[in-house]
């Protein structure tokens, strides 16, 4: 059975109790992950709240273990969380990701987990042999869907403001450090501005997570069956 590593990033929380003011793309991500289980219902689900328990912060200690050829113990513990992260991303096959748009990029809670994912010899490979593109990742195989909420609106690829959109991108390039070979992106736009874009917007992008689980997991099912 396939199993999900499901992130939600918002600092708002979110709960089916209808209240206002909720985060958009923890909901996004709860329709997606929600869909997928019934449809699978002995699928796994990783979840972890980085709102709730941050990452630590990468520090010199940290860059130090990650290099040791000679691992310590102070090292090991340096490296416990990271090691505890990827270990979660190794088993997942799908990583459902939520993220609202912060000043236009990722929160740094989002950007904290992915310093400590994004690790050599564990996530990427690095061999000046290669010349000058070095890096490779290490896992493969992953599809990750990135539920995304915007305050204002266009920030999709080819639209007037895409160039301001530093959120999906990022994560976008940064995936293939985390396994995944297939990139899916939900955006809700207009919250703030509360009228019937953002209604019509937040439809779209709910309708979108159900379809999208949907499809997924009626592959997995097709290849177990």
């Amino acid at each position: 059975m396939p199993t999900i590593l499901h992130i939600d990033s918002s600092a708002r929380g979110w709960q089916p109790n209808g209240e206002k003011h909720q985060s958009i793309s923890r909901h996004i991500a709860h329709l997606a992950v929600t869909t997928f289980k019934d449809m699978i219902p002995d699928c796994e689900v990783i979840y972890r709240d980085l709102a709730k328990k941050p990452p630590e912060f990468i520090n010199e200690q940290w860059i130090a273990a990650c290099f040791s050829e000679s691992p310590t113990d102070e090292h090991n513990k340096a490296l416990a969380q990271s090691d505890q992260y990827i270990a979660e991303i190794e088993q997942a096959d799908i990583i459902v990701l939520s993220s609202p748009m912060y000043n236009y990029g990722m929160p740094a809670v989002l950007k904290a987990w992915f310093d400590q994912v994004i690790r050599i010899n564990k996530t990427f490979s690095f061999d000046l042999a290669r010349g000058d593109y070095p890096l490779e990742p290490i896992l493969s195989g992953k599809q990750l869907i990135l539920c995304t909420s915007w305050g204002e609106f266009d920030f999709a690829k080819g639209k007037e403001r895409a160039h301001l959109n530093h959120l999906s991108p990022h994560i976008e390039q940064l995936s293939p450090y985390l396994g995944v070979d297939k990139f899916y992106e939900i955006s809700s736009e207009y919250q703030e501005f509360s009228d019937q874009r953002h209604k019509a917007s937040l439809e779209a992008a709910q309708l979108k997570a159900v379809e999208l689980a949907h499809s997924i997991a009626e592959t997995y099912a097709t290849a177990v069956a």
